[in-house]
């Protein structure tokens, strides 16, 4: 364990806001570059004092921001052959009494090393055994705090606490936890959380038997008894302080907390206990999850023992098992689990049964893995005069896509309320013995539990769901087609393109200037936002800023990310805004365009022209061209890298870059409508193909045209 704080060439980038090969070129091409203090040859480390002063002495950061020093101090203090995260807990502890015992830290801020080091670690137990009761302090076995660094330390998270508060401080540092962490499936985001606890609002006990780091039980609120369990101790010790930390001052003490250890399945924490509403999403894919220790385990309706491979079957069932009669449970699964042959016979058991109310299918996106669009299963423990068998079959993810199935691209108001209203509807209609809500043709459909017993029992629901008809019928499509017509008569007609290349022809081989060459001549600025940008998400009522991705640029998409607010620099009219991955984009900043204002996010350049010297428009338009493009990209992998200082412009006088700016403008304005026009046109020929499939639309008098 080094006895001061390193750092890797990873850690360096995020430090000075720049991409990994920077700091391998620094290393090159500086020989004062701090030499490695540890590590490896293919991963060094380096003295983080080391680094700090060789980047202030070279003009690339002020200094170092405290969230980094302390993270850095309590990889120091971790041991490198146990990765559980020891050092957090001890740091979520003092972070504990700062926020439910203000006025301990103050008497001790100023106390002598020696009396620091005997009266805070009392003070840091005192504070869990009354906050979190005997079982809580007994599960973050808090060691002493031996040595200066843990005071260092200490004396960090106090600053750390004074600008952001300790329960945002704590989320800061749980996020670096979890970047660095090497469990296979990441945290559960605070979209999807919500969602499945708005399906359990009113429950006065919660439980999730996988908690992780705690996102569910924190979404279900301070106002509920909640309850969790955790394989791996020290991540249920992290939950149990991030909800302790999320939980106010003042609030009857101990707090309604019970997190223990354990595996669920092999060794329930918490049996016989019954919530009001289970909310899970298990480890997926598990092979070794006791299947042959459990053959006549309880929690087995009938002796149905899940298969082997069918692990989150097994979980359906714990969950069912915890609920109490009528309460819910809401479990994130994979869609094969919906589908798969091995668990037929569980399945159609529990569609007998009346337990399993709804399955939803969610966009892409909506939690890890992000490349997977996950299924939600909404189960009802059934009483004993419940003779309820129907089942919701929802498909959100055909509502609500998530661009180029991106998890910044879900529009997670408009999912949420797809969800949460189909729900709701049919739960009320089901509970009150009320009719059920119409079914709506290609998104959601009440399917008697009987039509789903066949050989298969396959519950994904695009399977049951009639096609879609188009929306408004016929005269929506006419109307589709009009805005089509328009477009190709306007802004999308060839001549519009055409002309601009008419009005403002381009010399030939004209003299060349770099981007490089002309911001050393104070003609622009660059700014890039590197490959490791951090922005750190808003706190509870804290201001946020939108955060425009290199995907949002290149799709032409407004900001599809927020962040707090902070120092980091916003675009402005004029700025020109291009991708690092790839080629053929750069857009200029219109006065109150989407673009005007916002931060930037990881892999962007902005090129800030002075407009007396440098037309935004000619900038622009010559960025997007094929050749300057290629001569200043880097091909080294699959991925196009473009060094942006290193593209070239033609040097002409500005009164001709603007009319050349003028004309990029035309054909940037013909390339968005054709854009437009494509979109328009697919959507137009689906609408019809489905309207005659389905039979909602059929050809009008001699063919010509759909009619309803």
């Amino acid at each position: 364990m080094p006895d001061r704080p390193e750092v890797t060439a990873a850690e360096i980038a995020r430090l000075a806001g720049v991409g990994r090969a920077a700091v391998s070129n620094w290393r090159r091409r500086h020989p004062d570059f701090p030499q490695p203090a540890g590590g490896t040859d293919s991963s060094p480390t380096f003295r983080l004092d080391q680094v700090e002063q060789w980047l202030r002495t070279q003009g690339k950061i002020a200094e170092i921001p405290v969230l980094e020093r302390a993270w850095q101090l309590l990889e120091t203090l971790r041991d490198p052959a146990d990765p559980s995260g020891i050092p957090l807990v001890t740091a979520g502890a003092f972070l504990l009494l700062l926020h439910h015992r203000t006025s301990t830290w103050p008497e001790l801020r100023d106390a002598p090393d020696t009396r620091l080091a005997t009266a805070l670690p009392r003070a840091l137990r005192h504070t869990a055994q009354s906050v979190l009761g005997p079982d809580g302090a007994a599960l973050l076995a808090l060691p002493p705090l031996a040595g200066a660094t843990y005071l260092d330390l200490v004396r960090l998270l106090a600053r750390l606490a004074d600008e952001h508060g300790p329960a945002e401080a704590y989320e800061h540092l749980l996020t670096r936890h979890t970047e660095a962490g090497t469990r296979q499936s990441g945290a559960t985001p605070p979209e999807a959380a919500a969602l499945l606890a708005d399906l359990a609002s009113g429950s006065a006990t919660v439980l999730d038997p996988a908690c992780g780091l705690g996102a569910l039980l924190l979404a279900a609120g301070p106002d509920t008894t909640r309850h969790g369990q955790d394989p791996d101790a020290a991540h249920a010790a992290l939950a149990l302080l991030r909800l302790a930390l999320r939980t106010p001052p003042g609030t009857p003490e101990p707090l309604a907390l019970d997190l223990r250890p354990g595996d669920a399945l092999r060794a329930d924490a918490h049996p016989g206990l019954t919530a009001d509403a289970v909310l899970c999403r298990p480890p997926y894919n598990e092979r070794d999850w006791g299947h042959d220790d459990l053959q006549y385990d309880s929690r087995w309706p009938h002796g149905l023992v899940p298969p082997r491979g069918e692990s989150e079957l097994a979980w359906v069932l714990h969950c069912l098992a915890h609920i109490r009669p009528g309460g819910l449970g809401a479990l994130l699964l994979p869609p094969t689990v919906a589908a798969r042959r091995a668990g037929r016979r569980i399945r159609a058991e529990l569609l007998r049964s009346g337990a399993l109310r709804a399955v939803v299918a969610l966009p892409a996106g909506a939690a890890p893995p992000y490349g997977v669009p996950l299924h939600l299963w909404l189960l009802r423990r059934p009483g004993a005069d419940d003779d309820f068998r129907r089942v919701l079959l929802l498909d959100a993810a055909a509502a609500h896509p998530a661009a180029d199935g991106g998890r910044d691209r879900l529009d997670w108001p408009a999912l949420h309320r797809t969800v949460l209203d189909a729900w709701r509807a049919f739960d009320d209609a089901a509970r009150d013995g009320l009719p059920l809500p119409a079914d709506r043709p290609g998104l959601q459909r009440a399917v008697p539990a009987l039509d789903l017993l066949d050989d298969e029992t396959d519950l994904t629901p695009a399977r049951h769901l009639p096609a879609a008809a188009p929306d408004g019928g016929a005269a929506a499509l006419h109307h589709l087609g009009g805005r089509l017509a328009e477009l190709l008569a306007g802004p999308a007609a060839p001549d519009a393109a055409l002309a601009a290349v008419t009005d403002a022809p381009v010399a030939a081989d004209p003299p060349l200037v770099t981007v490089g060459e002309l911001a050393r001549a104070g003609a622009l600025e660059i700014h890039s936002s590197g490959q490791a940008a951090a922005l750190r998400p808003p706190g509870d009522g804290a201001p946020a800023v939108p955060v425009l991705t290199d995907q949002d640029l290149t799709a032409g998409a407004p900001p599809s990310a927020t962040a707090a607010a902070g120092a980091a620099p916003r675009t402005r009219p004029g700025d020109v805004l291009v991708p690092a991955l790839g080629c053929g984009t750069a857009r200029v900043v219109r006065p109150g365009g989407p673009l005007d204002g916002v931060v930037l996010g990881p892999r962007l350049h902005l090129l800030r022209p002075d407009p007396a010297q440098l037309d935004p428009d000619f900038l622009a338009g010559v960025l997007r061209a094929t050749g300057s493009a290629r001569r200043a990209s880097s091909y080294a992998s699959t991925t196009t890298r473009l060094d942006v200082r290193r593209v070239e412009l033609p040097r002409v006088p500005p009164e001709r870059q603007r009319v050349l700016g003028e004309a990029f403008d035309r054909i940037a304005v013909f390339e968005s409508a054709l854009e437009e026009a494509a979109a328009l046109g697919r959507s137009l020929a689906q609408g019809l193909t489905d309207g005659l499939a389905g039979g909602t639309l059929t050809t009008g008098q001699g063919g010509h045209g759909p009619t309803p």
